[in-house]
């Protein structure tokens, strides 16, 4: 029940505060404040890339070719980076929010949604070379560093996640790695990102003008306040005029032309663009549910079913809805298909866990609480174990899973510390 293992990164983080200096930037070859050696630099990345994406809607697992293109294209890029040895990964999450991120030692993610927006390959070369470019260069080590300077509390017990309903439940490594993904970059760090990464897609064969073209679309939907763009992209890669200008002075100088690849593009999108009317309808029903609009939601989540059976964020919405509703058996059962479809989302495990207990069913409950926190430790998890044990009459365990919630702040530790209190004074 070992929750701290983001938090060892810190007096790590600070012990090398003093090790260490200045190093140079390995994309731009200028000094630059070094405070996180690059072997924590890797392993942050490689601890928190999971249960980061597990955050942002987990991966979307229904078209695994995709996944792999994805994958291809990103390699592509790497091997002609200024850091070609890092362990890039990509993957694609199953969200609607249009956005891409980046964790230390080249641990990428880009969203479904921000791949429905792209109209070939090249513009998917633009947005992976420009976030191979704030792995490569260290941006987010650089907003870590800056972070410890100002402040020790660089893994934050509470993490406000956007379209997460979860928010500021999400203890230890795994808020760190959300707040890296979702904090945005300075000016400085786009405009470092665009340069380099046109200058990978040059190396890769890739037309450089597509990130031009994908810049002034950004710029036009900022204008327009695209809503979707800016709980996304917008709030973590900030576009501008200056970035567009200089873009193109960069093409300009190092010539435009390449594969742009529509074709292939589209080949690849075709499933997830076959699936978009069930998304669609998820989405509308994800925002009917939130205004208590059960029934209308339950037809919009159904006509979602309908579309793709084989989607577990839908039976999961769907048994979320029947909860409200409060009719525990039939959502015990969405819970179930959810995941049994995907098991490995905290999110699933955690709603079958809670819905299980109110039903009385403890095991059950115990089982999937301990899975859900296994990925993504959360307090309200380790608050309803605390429950679960204290219906099975396990005391030192009660004892512990209310300590471990009463960490995190909030009404979550307010209510594990009362509970705390009386079986301690028992």
């Amino acid at each position: 029940m070992n929750v701290h293992k983001g938090f060892r990164h810190l007096s790590v983080f600070v012990l090398a505060a003093f090790l260490a200096g200045c190093s140079v930037n390995p994309v731009t070859g200028e000094k630059q404040l070094s405070l996180i050696p690059e072997s924590q630099e890797l392993s942050i990345g490689s601890e928190q890339y999971k249960p980061t994406q597990q955050t942002q809607g987990g991966q979307f697992y229904l078209d695994p070719e995709l996944n792999l293109y994805v994958s291809q294209v990103g390699q592509k890029l790497a091997k002609v980076s200024d850091r070609p040895d890092l362990p890039y990964e990509f993957v694609v999450l199953n969200s609607s929010v249009p956005n891409a991120w980046a964790l230390p030692g080249g641990k990428i993610a880009i969203n479904r949604g921000l791949l429905m927006e792209l109209e070939d390959e090249a513009q998917l070369a633009s947005v992976l070379g420009h976030e191979i470019v704030h792995a490569a260069a260290r941006h987010s080590v650089q907003r870590m560093q800056q972070g410890m300077l100002i402040s020790a509390g660089v893994a934050g017990l509470g993490f406000a996640l956007s379209d997460n309903e979860w928010a500021g439940l999400i203890m230890g490594g795994a808020a760190m790695g959300a707040q890296l993904a979702l904090a945005q970059y300075s000016q400085g760090d786009e405009l470092e990102s665009d340069h380099y990464g046109i200058r990978y897609m040059k190396a890769a064969g890739y037309d450089p003008q597509a990130a031009v073209e994908l810049q002034e679309v950004f710029v036009r939907l900022s204008e327009d306040r695209d809503t979707s763009f800016i709980e996304g992209m917008f709030a973590t890669h900030p576009p501008s005029q200056k970035r567009v200008r200089e873009n193109q002075e960069l093409v300009n100088k190092i010539g435009a032309g390449g594969y742009r690849g529509e074709e292939t593009y589209e080949k690849k999108l075709s499933f997830l663009r076959s699936r978009q009317p069930a998304y669609d309808a998820y989405d509308e029903a994800m925002k009917l549910a939130s205004n208590d609009k059960l029934d209308e939601a339950l037809a919009k989540v159904n006509e979602a079913i309908k579309v793709e059976p084989e989607e577990a964020a839908f039976y999961s919405l769907r048994g979320r809805i029947y909860r409200a509703k409060e009719n525990l058996d039939k959502a015990a059962a969405d819970f179930d298909k959810a995941t049994s479809l995907y098991p490995e989302m905290f999110t699933y495990q955690l709603h079958s866990g809670l819905n299980a207990l109110e039903l009385n069913n403890y095991d059950k409950a115990r089982e999937h609480l301990s899975q859900a926190n296994q990925v993504v430790p959360t307090s309200i998890a380790y608050l309803r174990l605390g429950d679960v044990a204290v219906k099975q009459g396990k005391r030192q365990e009660a004892i512990q899973y209310y300590s471990t919630a009463a960490e995190a702040g909030g009404e979550v530790a307010e209510e594990a510390k009362r509970k705390l209190a009386q079986l301690t004074q028992n």
